[in-house]
C-alpha cells in the first residue's frame, strides 16, 4: 500500500447518470462494493423530454439537443409542441439527501479538467457510467485525461470497448451473438445489434444487474423497518410488480392470473405485502387493489409514505416478482431467499435468456399458485456487485493504483 504512494489511491468517484434509477443504482451499487458510496459526485446526461422529444431518443444526445434547439427557434419555444426542458431532480447521495445544485449536467471537458487539476492533491478519479446516453461522455473523459482517470462503463456500449478501462455487462447482453439470436435478426441490422464481438479481457460479465442491496444495506434496513415488519405473522411473502416493457408485454390478463395464484397460496402465508413500481399500469394495480385491499392479511404500498422496498428485502421470507424487472430480480436473488417469477414466458429476446440463466442456476422458480410458502429452499445468492468490484480493484492495480476502502 505504501509503495503506491498518496497519488495512487482512488478515494473519490464521479457517477455519470442518465436520470433513470435502474442505471444510476448500478453505478452506486458498484461504488458501495468499493467502499466509495459516500465519496462520489453525481452528474447527468440530460436529454430534452416531453411531446415530440419522446420520438427523438434514437438520436445521439448531442444531435438531439441541436435538433431541439432548432425546433424551439422555429416554433418560438412552444411548450405544447416541444414539452418542457429537463432540470435535475432530487437524488440521494451517500445516503443523504442532495439538493438540485448537487446534480450537475455532465460535461466531459469540465470533468476531465477537474481530474487533471486535482490529481496531485486528490489522486486518481474513478468514473462510473451506465446507460447508452452516457457513453460519449465517459469515453471522452478517458480520452481527455487518460493518466488521471479510470473509467468503468456499465451495460454494453455496443462497439469500441477499448474506449473504456473496464466494461461491466450482464451475460445476456451477448445473446445477440448466439446462432438462435442471429436467426431473429435481419442481415442488414446485425451490425447494429449489441454487441459486435465476444467479450474481451476488459469486459466483466455478470448474471444480473448491479445494485445497492448488499448485506450491510440489508442490516441497516432490517433495523430501520424492525418495528413495522418484525412482528408480522410468518412467513411473509413480498410481491413486487413492475410494468410491461417492449420485450416483456403484459396487462390485465397477467394481473388477473397473478391475483388468482396469490389467492391460492394465501392460506400458507402469515402476511402478504404487495408493492407497485412507477411503471405499473393503473389497470394492473386496480385489479390487485380491488381483490386484496380489504384482506387483513394483505398490505399494499400505494406509493405514499416511505418506500418499504429495502425493508421487504430484509424481512421477507419469499418473493414473487414480475419477470420484466432485471433489477428487482437481481436484488431479490442476492438474498438467498426463495424467489418466484411470474410472466417469464412472456419475455423475448435477451430478456428470455436472462430468465433462462436464473432458472438454470436454481435461483428462481416459476410461480404457479400451487406453492406452500412455508416450505423454503435455498441457492447460492447472486453476488454480482461484489464480484464486479473485485475485478475493478484488480484492473486498477495494474495501473499501480489502489482503491480507498
Amino acid at each position: 500500500m505504501f509503495e503506491t504512494g498518496f497519488h495512487g489511491v482512488i478515494k473519490r468517484a464521479v457517477v455519470i447518470g442518465n436520470g433513470f434509477a435502474g442505471a444510476e443504482n448500478q453505478c452506486i451499487g458498484l461504488l458501495r462494493a468499493l467502499g466509495l458510496s459516500s465519496r462520489y459526485s453525481l452528474y447527468r446526461v440530460l436529454r430534452p423530454r416531453g411531446a415530440v422529444n419522446e420520438w427523438l431518443h434514437w438520436l445521439p444526445v448531442s444531435v438531439h439537443k441541436k435538433v431541439d434547439n432548432v425546433i424551439r427557434k422555429i416554433y418560438d419555444d412552444s411548450r405544447c409542441f416541444l414539452g418542457k426542458k429537463v432540470v435535475p431532480v432530487l437524488v440521494e447521495n451517500g445516503g443523504k439527501n442532495a439538493g438540485l445544485l448537487d446534480v450537475l449536467e455532465a460535461d466531459a471537458n469540465q470533468i476531465a479538467k477537474m481530474a487533471r487539476d486535482t490529481f496531485d492533491r486528490d489522486g486518481p478519479l474513478l468514473v462510473v457510467a451506465s446507460g447508452r446516453d452516457t457513453i460519449s461522455v465517459s469515453s471522452s473523459i478517458r480520452q481527455l485525461a487518460p493518466e488521471n482517470v479510470f473509467v468503468v462503463q456499465i451495460q454494453h456500449p455496443r462497439l469500441n470497448l477499448n474506449r473504456f478501462d473496464l466494461v461491466i455487462a450482464p451475460c445476456h447482453d451477448y445473446y445477440p451473438l448466439t446462432p438462435e439470436a442471429q436467426e431473429q435478426i435481419p442481415w442488414f441490422l446485425r451490425s447494429w445489434i449489441t454487441p459486435r464481438e465476444p467479450p474481451d479481457s476488459n469486459v466483466v460479465l455478470t448474471v444480473g444487474a448491479l445494485h445497492q442491496a448488499d448485506s450491510a444495506a440489508l442490516r441497516i434496513a432490517a433495523s430501520l423497518w424492525h418495528d413495522e415488519l418484525a412482528l408480522l405473522p410468518k412467513p411473509m411473502l413480498v410481491v413486487n410488480i413492475g410494468g410491461p416493457t417492449r420485450n416483456c408485454q403484459y396487462g390485465e390478463d397477467l394481473a388477473k392470473q397473478l391475483t388468482e395464484m396469490l389467492q391460492n397460496v394465501l392460506w400458507s402465508c402469515g402476511s402478504l405485502r404487495i408493492s407497485f413500481s412507477r411503471r405499473t399500469p393503473e389497470k394492473v394495480s386496480k385489479i390487485l387493489l380491488k381483490e386484496f385491499s380489504a384482506n387483513p392479511k394483505v398490505y399494499i404500498w400505494d406509493g405514499r409514505g416511505p418506500n418499504p422496498h429495502m425493508g421487504h428485502l430484509a424481512w421477507a421470507d419469499a418473493f414473487v416478482i414480475t419477470a420484466d424487472s432485471v433489477s428487482m430480480l437481481s436484488e431479490a436473488c442476492s438474498t438467498g431467499k426463495p424467489v418466484f417469477v411470474v410472466g417469464a414466458e412472456r419475455c423475448t429476446w435477451k430478456f428470455a435468456e436472462f430468465q433462462k440463466s436464473l432458472h438454470e442456476r436454481g435461483v428462481v422458480r416459476p410461480f404457479t399458485g400451487k406453492e406452500d410458502i412455508s416450505e423454503t429452499w435455498s441457492y447460492p445468492p447472486l453476488n454480482d456487485s461484489a464480484e464486479a468490484a473485485s475485478r475493478v480493484i484488480e484492473a486498477v492495480s495494474k495501473r499501480g493504483w489502489i482503491t480507498h476502502a
